[in-house]
């Protein structure tokens, strides 16, 4: 663990900086990527802080980056969501952190939050056809399951209307 840095739920008080952050990736991503995130309701967002389901991660007091998470994820991994499992999503770094590898320390604090809601995967997804971001998940621990194309629906966020998937998961060390 870096420094000086701690994961903790984030509260509706973040929730103009979660926004901040999400802007300042897709406008990343469009310098690096041919497809890029297409915004988030904010009624999602508060749903998430609702349900303590969006963290950060703080280095000297300072947001450093955030990421949420789930407990399902039907449309996605379909027949295998009824794995214990919790699912990874939009891990986004601030600006003045890039390169500090958070995803890194998220694998990390993951294996030990889920080991403890009895979780045994670790799970997330990006675009399938980006072999920079699939090889750097694997480089971070993530077994590489494939890639598979979601069925429509007026659910997922915008970006996942007519897109290839790669698949990850790593199994939840038991301690």
């Amino acid at each position: 663990m870096l420094k000086n840095m701690q994961i903790l739920p984030s509260t509706i008080h973040d929730i103009d900086q979660i926004f901040e952050l999400y802007d300042a990736a897709i406008a990343f991503q469009k310098t690096v990527f041919n497809k890029q995130w297409q915004g988030f309701e904010r009624s999602l967002i508060e749903r998430e802080l609702k349900e303590e389901r969006q963290w950060k991660i703080q280095i000297d007091g300072k947001t450093a980056c955030i990421f949420a998470i789930d407990f399902n994820d039907p449309l996605i991994w379909k027949e295998k969501d009824v794995d214990p499992a919790i699912y990874l999503h939009r891990i986004v770094t601030n600006p003045e952190f890039r390169g500090a590898n958070f995803v890194n320390e998220i694998v990390t604090w993951a294996h030990t939050f889920a080991a403890g809601k009895d979780k045994e995967y670790i799970r997330m997804d990006t675009w399938g056809d980006n072999p920079r971001l699939i090889a750097y998940y694997v480089k971070c621990g993530f077994n590489y399951l494939g890639n598979i194309i979601p069925e429509a629906s007026n659910i997922l966020p915008k970006h996942y209307e007519n897109i290839e998937l790669a698949l990850f998961e790593i199994p939840v060390e038991k301690k």
